[in-house]
């Protein structure tokens, strides 16, 4: 049977307080950038683009370690020590305040084409609508995930653990959004590349261990 991580308890009032904190903050650092680089015409593509890579990469640990945290052998999780737990949970908060940085951003840079109708509709920006969707998307399923994982501890781990797993949908969307709407793209191929590669690595890693540490079903009796 696969080993799942003990949820710790967590207040939904305080992740939701937290979370709330967290997007206030990132909307005034983003607003505070975009003042201070608005004479510079590049300069919010810049900021946006680079906020973006920092949650991409905050994203992929996010998922190493949940992979981690999911892995049957108690050797490799250490039981899914609440440390573990924690860093999991501020790598999510950190991925968020980012993510946020970035679609701010780009939401106010009339240059960008993406605006509040391409951060918040799907196909509603004019620059390369198809790959902001799929950001978008993922921002939402990113999102969905989070909210499970607040849940923890408070319902049965049948209900919000299956909703978790959006986690990995998020990622698949944001690493396509990532290559298809940079226009650096074929610069930071190999970073997506290696990324994708390690995080591929570490899921199969954690499938062969479950499929080869659960117990083979017992035999009838004739």
């Amino acid at each position: 049977m696969t080993s799942l991580p003990k949820p710790v308890r967590r207040h939904p009032v305080l992740v939701a307080i937290a979370g709330a904190l967290s997007l206030g903050l990132s909307g005034f650092v983003a607003g505070r950038a975009v003042q201070q680089v608005r004479s510079d015409q590049m300069a919010p593509w810049i900021l946006g683009r680079a906020s973006g890579i920092a949650a991409y990469l905050l994203l992929v640990a996010l998922v190493l370690v949940g992979l981690l945290l999911a892995h049957p052998s108690r050797a490799i999780t250490g039981g899914s020590s609440p440390g573990r737990i924690r860093v999991h949970i501020t790598l999510a908060l950190f991925t968020l305040c980012f993510t946020a940085l970035h679609v701010v951003v780009l939401a106010t840079d009339r240059y960008a084409g993406v605006g509040w109708a391409g951060a918040a509709l799907p196909l509603g920006a004019s620059y390369r609508p198809v790959a902001v969707t799929l950001g978008l998307l993922g921002l939402w399923t990113g999102l969905l995930a989070g909210s499970s994982a607040a849940l923890a501890g408070h319902l049965p781990r049948r209900w919000w653990w299956p909703v978790h797993k959006a986690a990995a949908s998020t990622l698949a969307l944001v690493w396509v959004h990532g290559v298809l709407a940079g226009s650096d793209s074929p610069t930071l191929l190999w970073l997506y590349v290696g990324s994708g590669l390690l995080v591929l690595g570490a899921a199969v890693w954690r499938y062969v261990a479950r499929r080869t540490l659960q117990p083979a079903p017992a035999r009838s009796r004739r």
